[in-house]
């Protein structure tokens, strides 16, 4: 199970750290992603540890600079760092593990199996 938080109302420019905390399976090994969707937008990748706790971090496109991931594998929870924010970060942010994805998948929704219930981020202007 992955539990979500950390959301919230934040003024552009600002900064708001997620939480994702699993439970109930061990995380070692999996790749940890973090994706977002806005209404009416696809699920779009923003953040991913491949074979955490040993892995590289990937990026989407629109936040590297800007977000950071981490994690501390002795809480078995992952961190998204959001900073500088912008309006066009708003979004219900998802984080999502999958035991078996290949490098090549990780920005891909749909080859996740288990996904936490989102948290809601808004950017006002």
């Amino acid at each position: 199970q992955l539990q979500a938080s950390g959301g919230g109302l934040v003024q552009a420019g600002g900064s708001l750290r997620l939480s994702c905390a699993a439970s109930g399976r061990s995380t070692r090994m999996s790749t940890i992603a973090w994706f977002r969707q806005a209404p009416g937008k696809e699920r779009e990748f923003v953040a991913g540890i491949f074979r955490w706790p040993t892995g590289r971090t990937y990026y989407g496109d629109s936040v590297k600079g800007r977000f950071t991931m981490s994690g501390d594998n002795a809480q078995n929870t992952v961190y998204l760092q959001m900073n500088s924010l912008k309006p066009e970060d708003t979004a219900v942010y998802y984080c999502a593990l999958d035991g078996r994805l290949i490098l090549s998948s990780i920005r891909q929704a749909g080859q996740y199996d288990h996904w936490g219930q989102g948290t809601q981020v808004t950017v006002s202007s």
